[in-house]
C-alpha cells in the first residue's frame, strides 16, 4: 500500500452507480469533498490481496466496483469463506474503528475498484462529519447480520444440501424476478462456493447436480436461476 497515489480521473463517487444505496452516498457537499480529499482510489487485478487476517488495521477499502472475498484459514490450510463483499461495501471498518487487527484476508475475486481511507485520516473525517457516525452504525449492524446468518448456515445446518440452499437463497435475495424465477449472477467456482458452506469442491459439485436434477436451480454460464423459491427454502426448513 505504500505506492498508493491518488487517481480522482479514474473513479467518479458523483457518478457512481452505487450512489444510492453506497457507504458515503448522500453526503452533504463539504463532507462530500473533504471525501474525494482523502481517498485514494485503486485497480486491482483478480487474485489480488487487499489485506491479510491479523494485519494491523491500516485503514478502510470501499469496494466500487468487482467482488472481494473476505475468508479466514486455519492452522491445516482449510479456509472459509466469511463473505463475497459487492459494490457499494465496506471492508476493514471494525479494525480501522478499534485500531485492532484485519479479522479476515480480502482478495479479489475479479477486477476490482477500491477506494481506500487510510485510519487517521478515517478517524478525523468521522470526528469532523458526525453524519458519518450513522452510515458506520448502518454498516456494523449489517455486518453482525450477515455474521449471524453464516454462523446459523454453517455451524446450525445438519447437510451441505441445507447449506448451499440457504447460500443461494442469500445470493438470490435481492436477485431479479422474472417469469421463469429469481434471476442472479453466481461466477464462483465450485471450490470458492465449498469454501463459503465449508465442505469439498466435490460435495459441492455433487449437490448442485442433484439440485439441477430436481429442477431447483439452474444455470447457464455465471447465471442462476431459481424457478421456485419455496422449494428450495423446503430443504432448509425456512
Amino acid at each position: 500500500m505504500n505506492d498508493l497515489r491518488k487517481a480522482g480521473n479514474n473513479l467518479n463517487c458523483q457518478s457512481c452507480k452505487q450512489k444510492e444505496s453506497g457507504f458515503f452516498c448522500n453526503l452533504s457537499l463539504e463532507a462530500a469533498v473533504e471525501f474525494e480529499r482523502i481517498r485514494y482510489s485503486m485497480s486491482y487485478p483478480a487474485g489480488a490481496i487487499l489485506f491479510r487476517e491479523n494485519e494491523a488495521g491500516r485503514g478502510i477499502f470501499l469496494l466500487c466496483s468487482g467482488q472481494v472475498k473476505l475468508s479466514v484459514s486455519s492452522s491445516a490450510g482449510r479456509t472459509l469463506t466469511l463473505k463475497i463483499a459487492r459494490p457499494g461495501e465496506i471492508m476493514g471498518l471494525t479494525a480501522t474503528m478499534s485500531n485492532a487487527s484485519y479479522e479476515a484476508d480480502a482478495e479479489t475475486i475479479h477486477p476490482c475498484q477500491v477506494a481506500f481511507i487510510r485510519r487517521d485520516d478515517f478517524s478525523r473525517f468521522v470526528s469532523k462529519y458526525p453524519e458519518i457516525y450513522q452510515a458506520v452504525f448502518r454498516q456494523l449492524n449489517y455486518q453482525y447480520n450477515h455474521a449471524c446468518e453464516q454462523l446459523r448456515m454453517v455451524g446450525l445446518a445438519t447437510s451441505v444440501h441445507e447449506k448451499l440452499a440457504r447460500l443461494l437463497l442469500q445470493w438470490s435475495a435481492e436477485g431479479r424476478q422474472t417469469a421463469e424465477g429469481t434471476q442472479t449472477k453466481v461466477s464462483l467456482t465450485h471450490e470458492q462456493i465449498a469454501e463459503c458452506v465449508g465442505s469439498t469442491r466435490e460435495t459441492v459439485t455433487r449437490t448442485l447436480s442433484d439440485f439441477r436434477s430436481k429442477h431447483l436451480v439452474m444455470f447457464k454460464g455465471a447465471t442462476m436461476m431459481i424457478p421456485n423459491r419455496a422449494a428450495l427454502e423446503a430443504i432448509c426448513g425456512a
